[in-house]
């Protein structure tokens, strides 16, 4: 008999009461759960461990991929220490932010603090040290769920919780988005490929503020002409967008902007998702589309925080998801990039908050060494 003290639910770390049964038959490391329905909301992603993880693994055999990518095993969920405070959505079955109903409903884009504004910055600068373990480790033949394990233990290593554990059930410590995927990827047991774009987006929650930012790496040194550049393309995008960002400025502006860059390089903007307003709520007022012509309200003041986060397309801007309701992908197969950024408007500005040291991405100091 196993002794149950002391065990967490894989899928809410609550005490746990119950054992999956065919990780018992099939001698595998004991699975745990807190009550039955748990074990049925996780029961798609755990049952992946009971196969053999060196034969083919076709979650979704009746789906149409867009393009080459296929998705593989999701290791179990990372655990995070009880001495670490966590978002309200980590402690709700579902994964829902109450808070963040409650803010929408409100529709109003805060003004911080001084006080506020430090808490924010602090958290900002723990997610970047988060994101720059990642870049350090995505390299081919390393899988997407290293990746997230570096992410994780760097989050934990710094007392923060990683945001998107378990926001709306989402399994991972962060988002892993490859080649044609354009956002929210999970985080599995596919190996990075020498030529490879990977995408990884880091949230980390620290002492009641989230920082969240993402930057798109070249993995090894065959990464083809065209992709090089919807990278660079899209990081100008950005930055270009960061530039027009002071009071009395509108959200809308935004995506002029970057529809503007992006279109006149040959590439589409992604109208699917937007950036968005963040400080003590992961995603909040404003809403930050990244289009030309878009109906975003409101107007910058000082005070006001969010993430600017273009995705850009090498082909069509429309998008599908693939069965796990997570994963974004451009309808063409053609490869998507993103950055992110969380921004704090000053008085005659704004500041960059997760910005990494000189401002230089990271796949700058990878055209420089290997290309």
């Amino acid at each position: 008999m196993v002794d149950m003290e002391g065990k967490k639910c894989i899928g809410c770390q609550k005490p746990a009461s119950l054992r999956c049964p065919t990780c018992i038959k099939m001698s595998l490391p004991d699975a745990f759960f807190c009550d039955q329905s748990c074990f049925k909301a996780f029961w798609p992603i755990h049952k992946t461990s009971h196969t053999d993880p060196s034969g083919p693994y076709n979650p979704w055999p009746c789906f149409t991929f867009t393009g080459p990518l296929r998705p593989s095993r999701v290791s179990e969920r990372r655990p995070v220490p009880d001495h670490i405070p966590r978002p309200d959505y980590a402690l709700h079955p579902q994964g829902v932010s109450l808070e963040e109903r409650q803010s929408k409903s409100e529709r109003i884009i805060k003004v911080l603090t001084d006080e506020e504004k430090e808490g924010l910055k602090v958290a900002c600068k723990l997610g970047r040290e988060c994101l720059n373990e990642a870049a350090r480790a995505c390299e081919p033949g390393v899988t997407t769920d290293e990746l997230d394990r570096v992410v994780h233990e760097a989050a934990i290593e710094r007392d923060c919780y990683p945001s998107p554990l378990g926001y709306y059930k989402f399994p991972k410590s962060c988002c892993t988005s490859v080649n044609e995927v354009i956002c929210h990827g999970i985080p599995d047991l596919r190996k990075l490929e020498n030529g490879d774009l990977c995408n990884v987006d880091v949230t980390v929650y620290h002492r009641g503020f989230h920082g969240d930012l993402n930057e798109t790496f070249l993995v090894g040194d065959k990464v083809d002409a065209e992709s090089r550049k919807l990278v660079k393309v899209t990081f100008e995008c950005l930055q270009q967008a960061i530039a027009i960002v002071k009071p009395g400025v509108k959200f809308r502006e935004i995506g002029n902007v970057i529809q503007k860059h992006a279109n006149a390089n040959g590439f589409s903007v992604v109208k699917g998702y937007c950036g968005h307003g963040i400080h003590r709520l992961f995603h909040t007022a404003p809403n930050v589309p990244h289009y030309a012509k878009n109906n975003a309200t409101g107007v910058m003041k000082a005070g006001n925080s969010f993430t600017i986060e273009p995705m850009i397309n090498a082909g069509t801007f429309h998008d599908e998801k693939w069965p796990d309701d997570w994963t974004a992908v451009t309808r063409d197969g053609k490869r998507s990039a993103q950055f992110e950024q969380t921004l704090l408007v000053t008085d005659t500005g704004c500041e960059i908050l997760t910005a990494r040291e000189g401002n230089r991405p990271w796949f700058m100091d990878q055209i420089e060494q290997k290309y």
